[in-house]
């Protein structure tokens, strides 16, 4: 979509929204699997917003997310979905009785798992927020734009278009800042543009402490975590020149072994991603249900079609995401025979790479 169809589509859809939720409503804000600071950040964010307005309102997720996220203002509020048999039973009961769904930073419903299902059969109107590829079209309202540096932009922007600018406090900028942050990589992506460093501005302005979410996201490991980094880059991290491709690969045994939790791995990639030559990394990982596989890439090569091709997956341009039914080994093994196929575009890309320098 462009700027301009995008814009259009925007003030049509905020002035009917706005209408929707003039009057109280029962809320349910939802966003994918296994949220990241964008997920979680711009559904607080929300949350905050809507309670504010006088709406109920509840955050569901339906995994659990990292630890060092447990800052954010209303996530001790957040129920997550596939806790336990109480918490899936209220999940399934507010998505029943809700008015209207919010659907934050996924595309598709199979991107909630099995909440999903229940998310399609409610009766309450759906509304989709998001900037990942081909959205599934399942929601009556869709804020759904691939130039969005993060779902925390397009919350912004809802907020603001409605004319409800003065309901910003600082925690809700607290919360649209770390998933601003993170998304564009500490504003070092491609997605960090001019629109970008007005909202920052913006936030700023409501006394959003910078360097405490920096610090909170970035510089609050536990030592486990960091000793289990250091055993993957010396062990696991394997770069094949010939393709400028590097991955990382990690199996069960090793994720028990250093006690690993949601979160512990988020970031891997970048690691593979910032070695010498290399313009598309991948981190392949062996969980319970599947292996799981996220990949990065740099310049114009579209790890999103890669994922969706030979993984079941997708995501954006240089950040995306799939999943393999076959063992550790074996997905190793697809991923580095299907190399040879972009080869020569990821040697191009390279080169466009190197000349930037």
């Amino acid at each position: 979509m462009t700027l301009k169809n995008f814009q259009s589509a925007l003030m049509r859809n905020l002035s009917e929204l706005k209408e929707l939720l003039s009057s109280p409503k029962k809320i349910v804000i939802t966003t994918h699997h296994k949220p990241d600071a964008d997920a979680l950040g711009s559904s607080l964010a929300l949350w905050g917003y809507l309670r504010k307005k006088g709406h109920q309102v509840k955050v569901v997720t339906p995994t659990d997310y990292p630890s060092f996220l447990n800052w954010m203002h209303g996530q001790d509020e957040v129920i997550i979905f596939n806790k336990d048999k109480e918490h899936e039973e209220l999940s399934a009961k507010l998505t029943k009785e809700a008015d209207v769904i919010f659907c934050l930073d996924f595309s598709a419903l199979n991107r909630i798992n099995e909440f999903g299902e229940l998310v399609r059969q409610s009766e309450a109107i759906k509304v989709l927020i998001d900037h990942h590829l081909e959205p599934e079209h399942f929601a009556v309202f869709e804020f759904s734009d691939t130039n969005a540096a993060a779902t925390a932009v397009l919350v912004y922007k809802i907020i603001v278009g409605m004319g409800d600018k003065e309901y910003l406090d600082t925690c809700i900028g607290e919360c649209l800042y770390a998933g601003i942050m993170t998304d564009t990589g500490s504003f070092r992506h491609a997605n960090t543009n001019r629109e970008v460093h007005l909202i920052i501005a913006e936030l700023l302005g409501l006394a959003v402490d910078i360097t405490k979410i920096h610090r909170l996201i970035y510089d609050n490991n536990a030592e486990s975590k960091l000793r289990f980094l250091g055993y993957v880059l010396l062990n696991e991290l394997h770069v094949l020149a010939g393709y400028n491709t590097a991955y990382i690969s990690v199996n069960a045994e090793e994720l028990k072994r250093f006690g690993s939790k949601t979160g512990d791995t988020e970031g891997f990639v970048n690691f593979a991603l910032s070695v010498e030559g290399v313009v598309f990394a991948a981190l392949i990982i062996e969980r319970d249900d599947a292996v799981k596989l996220s990949f990065r890439s740099k310049g114009e090569f579209s790890v999103s079609e890669f994922a969706r091709k030979h993984f079941a997956g997708g995501g954006h341009l240089n950040a995306s995401g799939g999943k393999s039914d076959r063992n550790l080994e074996d997905t190793i093994k697809k991923f580095v025979e299907c190399l040879p196929e972009y080869k020569e575009e990821l040697l191009k890309e390279y080169k466009t790479e190197k000349q930037k320098c």
